[in-house]
């Protein structure tokens, strides 16, 4: 009776795994937050996400919560990094089931992904966009690498990204917008990064990286996924 009773279990277990389908994903705990995607900066990588990382693992995120990007940072914003990360969007949240994900970038990280809220249908996926430090409206420093590097043009003051991205709302759709920006670092001039319609937050006299690390901005971009 017993050995009947495991042969009629196991093929339960088969067949509801053939109804399923291989391509299913297995069902996640979630733990009440949406997947935040964090996005680095021009010449840097995933890595750099350490601190943060670590504090958004403290406040409750589990490893199906917390996703870096990694890219190459030398490309164009418009024609190669926002259609890149928009599929990988997609497949965050085919992984996790979430209708919307949040967004934290570095630096040049807020380009292409503003660029895929602003134009690649971000606004209906994207529940919050934070940039720590982003050259929102260019720098100036962009200046030095703009002869051989397509990024570096994208960043400069007065680009084709720069004037598409400030056409209209700069903070389109119900995404909130939350912007961190030091008058100590590398994004000239300082009044860059804020965006008409964000919540744009001043973090004192840090350097451009230290905006990764610090505690204040650290609490602060809590606070806006909350």
């Amino acid at each position: 009776m017993r050995r009947s009773a495991t042969a009629l279990l196991a093929l339960l277990i088969a067949w509801t795994a053939l109804l399923a389908g291989p391509g299913t994903a297995p069902a996640r705990a979630a733990t009440g937050h949406r997947p935040v995607i964090l996005v680095h900066g021009y010449n840097a990588d995933p890595g750099v996400w350490g601190s943060l990382d670590a504090r958004l693992r403290a406040a409750g995120y589990g490893d199906d919560e917390i996703f870096r990007w990694g890219y190459d940072t030398h490309q164009s914003v418009n024609e190669v990094l926002a259609g890149r990360f928009a599929a990988y969007v997609d497949d965050v949240r085919r992984r996790t089931g979430a209708d919307r994900v949040d967004i934290v970038a570095h630096s040049f990280g807020s380009l292409p992904t503003r660029w895929y809220v602003k134009y690649g249908g971000g606004t209906t996926t994207v529940a919050h966009w934070i940039s720590l430090a982003g050259p929102d409206h260019g720098t100036t420093v962009a200046w030095a690498c703009a002869p051989w590097d397509q990024a570096c043009r994208d960043m400069t003051p007065g680009s084709w990204v720069q004037k598409r991205l400030a056409e209209g709302d700069e903070t389109p759709g119900p995404v909130a917008y939350t912007t961190f920006w030091s008058n100590c670092e590398v994004i000239n001039p300082d009044d860059s990064v804020p965006l008409a319609g964000a919540d744009n937050r001043p973090a004192g006299c840090l350097k451009h990286n230290d905006l990764l690390t610090d505690d204040g901005v650290g609490r602060g971009v809590l606070e806006s996924l909350a």
